[in-house]
């Protein structure tokens, strides 16, 4: 795979099927989302276990992401299903309202929103689609009047302009849906809607409680899709081991013209502070009824990919499109070509860092010696894959492999950029390992005789943050 920025898809209907699973996999997919927003608790160990299953028999690391619902700030059902409001309309949001709506107003799932809400507010339902701005609240009743109308349908999403909602990030849901991924240990848990790092801090022991039966710790990341989390940024990044870019909520609290500034803002914090960062919503989003992109969206995915995201992700492109299997094809092949236009900048990179421990100091030893040795790729045997995520926060056409006898370091690194997952048995011996990686690339046609590359590991092996040694070889 010449390809380094990842590709997530979601889950879902149109993608249910073995052999289109198995299809989306050999286009490209590198790490599976399952939606715990849709569908059972079994549906999604059922999923796990077919991901897992043609995963291992096409031979190609496929990592798993548990998404967790997070808060339901929704309107209810309606009666007719939906109503078309107009604008000057008056609306009624009514937390006591048990009947379905209609044209006068609809109940909440969002109990709190009465004392969120004071007169002047806007809110905003259906990602933005239509506006109310709050005129009044009155006991359980927050009147509106209708600014942008529209339909609106049962069960649609309320956002407030600029933020303030009171929601937890956590449910009693997600709480059990932590322990359901725990089941089937999720390499990733995506937590919705996080404000601060203490969001983040409770998910994850929470997901490390979950986890204890299997001896588990997923990896955390955290979706920003709150206003309040921006200036929290720094603290949820370290809190977290990645984030997501979920400019679709975002977009809604933040405007849609904030979102670009800010999205690259967050992918450079990200790959400064060695964390994953996901780029999603809406990237792929006519090929959910269309065979090819839009010049946009392809704009779209490739400045993501120039930025730096580890990975760019698909919703309901792969859950519910008529061409999942085209949208992935598509997106790789825009990735790919973005890649080929990046700016290398390895020396400017390095003279203004300083690397105080031993392992880092030789992933960056070894970025730097292949870079300007012309290595055909970096291997790195590593225990929890740490070493091959600080060489993935830099911009090297260099392919790097990550070796590691793990099954959870290998899940980690198949979302890291430019990191390609190897599980191998586990050594003691050096020399042997070293002989071993080797011979597997050999194998696999990415290195020939002649070929030089660059080898990191830490002697004695198979300790966690011992890498310890470069080495420089040649293909025999």
């Amino acid at each position: 795979m010449s390809r380094a920025t990842k590709i997530v898809a979601t889950l879902g209907p149109a993608s249910n099927d073995p052999a289109v699973l198995e299809r989306l996999i050999v286009a490209g997919v590198d790490l599976v989302r399952l939606n715990f927003s849709h569908g059972s608790a079994q549906d999604h160990i059922d999923r796990a276990a077919r991901v897992r299953e043609i995963a291992t028999r096409l031979g190609r690391p496929v990592a798993l992401m548990a998404d967790l619902q997070g808060p339901k700030i929704r309107v209810g059902k309606f009666a007719e299903g939906k109503v078309m409001l107009t604008p000057g309309a008056s609306f009624v949001l009514d937390a006591a309202r048990t009947a379905p709506g209609d044209l006068d107003g609809v109940g909440l799932d969002y109990k709190e929103l009465p004392r969120d809400v004071r007169p002047g507010d806007v809110l905003l339902l259906n990602d933005g689609l239509i506006v109310l701005t709050v005129d009044r609240v009155q006991g359980e009743q927050v009147h509106t009047v209708v600014t942008v109308g529209g339909e609106l349908s049962n069960n649609k999403g309320i956002n407030k302009q600029g933020g303030g909602l009171t929601a937890p990030a956590l449910t009693a849901k997600d709480m059990e849906d932590i322990k359901t991924a725990m089941s089937f240990q999720c390499d990733y848990l995506a937590v919705s809607f996080p404000k601060n790092a203490t969001d983040m801090e409770m998910a994850r022991q929470l997901a490390n409680v979950a986890g204890e039966p299997w001896r588990h710790k997923p990896a955390m990341i955290a979706k920003i899709e709150r206003s309040e989390a921006i200036p929290q940024l720094e603290a949820i990044l370290k809190a977290s081991d990645g984030i997501m870019v979920a400019r679709g909520d975002l977009a809604v609290e933040v405007g849609n013209a904030a979102v670009p500034g800010l999205q690259k803002k967050m992918i450079r914090m990200a790959r400064e502070m060695d964390r994953v960062v996901i780029t999603a919503t809406q990237m792929m989003e006519s090929m959910i009824q269309n065979p090819v992109p839009t010049r946009a969206e392809v704009s779209d995915v490739a400045n993501a990919v120039l930025d730096g995201t580890d990975a760019v992700m698909l919703s309901a492109e792969t859950a519910a499109g008529k061409y999942p299997v085209e949208t992935v094809q598509a997106m790789a092949a825009i990735a790919e070509e973005a890649e080929r236009s990046e700016d290398l900048s390895l020396d400017a990179r390095f003279s203004d860092r300083i690397y105080g421990r031993i392992d880092q100091a030789i992933a960056m030893g070894a970025l730097f010696t292949a870079h300007h040795l012309g290595c055909k790729a970096i291997l790195a045997l590593t225990e929890s894959g740490s070493t091959t995520l600080w060489m993935s926060r830099h911009n090297i056409h260099v392919p790097i492999y990550g070796l590691t006898s793990q099954p959870v370091a290998q899940g980690r690194m198949a979302l890291f950029r430019n990191v390609r997952p190897v599980l191998i048995p586990r050594y003691t011996d050096r020399d042997q390992a070293l002989a071993e990686a080797e011979r597997l690339l050999v194998a696999s046609g990415v290195l020939r005789p002649g070929d030089a590359y660059a080898i990191t590991c830490g002697e004695p092996m198979g300790t966690p943050g011992g890498t310890n040694m470069l080495k420089v070889c040649r293909v025999a």
